[in-house]
């Protein structure tokens, strides 16, 4: 399903040369939590790009499919929740027709990272995230791209859970929303140059 077929068989669905997936939860208590910053950075692009993410429920997500410098891409939120990624993801990359998962990027939430700080990679951990560890189970693989946005860590580890579904305060908020923008950013330059262009170009910047 994800290796390029050699039978000359025609692609399933709508093709497209990336998928890109923002990880959210979906309803309005979770709009504007940490945890949603993948979902908010694709919306954003979405935004930029005069599209409207719309609910496909077969797919599970709201997606959008645009271009974008001549690239094909299909934006995504899942409408499943966090932990449940992987159920919409494997039809999202169905419908595209991606025959290398290097051609998915998930844009996700990031513990780890200090807010403002954004890191690119192909493949590697799941570093404990739900929607990761749902994503690759259900793809049985790692080898896909992944944006982390940093959101800090919370002030004590039994904290966790309640600090990414928190909504941070109108100075944390300002600071997320610029590292929203600048994902969007990211994700532009990752459909268009690839992902060894575009982290060279982040790593320049400071990431």
């Amino acid at each position: 399903m994800f290796r390029r077929r050699k039978d000359g068989a025609p692609r399933r669905g709508t093709p497209a040369d990336w998928v890109v997936v923002g990880l959210a939860n979906p309803g309005v208590e979770y709009r504007g939590t940490r945890h949603n910053v993948g979902g908010d950075a694709v919306e954003e692009l979405a935004r930029r790009l005069g599209a409207t993410l719309r609910v496909d429920a077969r797919l599970r997500a709201r997606i959008a499919e645009v271009t974008t410098g001549g690239v094909r891409v299909l934006l995504a939120v899942p409408t499943t929740y966090m932990n449940e990624s992987g159920a919409a993801v494997v039809p999202l990359v169905r419908r595209a027709g991606i025959d290398e998962l290097d051609r998915l990027l998930v844009v996700h939430d990031e513990l780890d990272l200090e807010p403002g700080r954004l890191r690119l990679k192909l493949g590697g951990g799941l570093a404990g995230h739900n929607g990761l560890k749902s994503i690759s189970a259900a793809l049985r693989s790692d080898d896909y791209a992944r944006l982390r946005i940093g959101i800090g860590k919370p002030p004590s580890k039994e904290r966790g859970a309640d600090w990414v579904l928190s909504r941070p305060s109108a100075a944390a908020r300002a600071s997320l929303e610029s590292s929203v923008a600048a994902a969007a950013d990211v994700v532009d330059d990752v459909v268009r140059a690839g992902v060894d262009e575009a982290t060279a170009r982040l790593g320049a910047k400071g990431g």
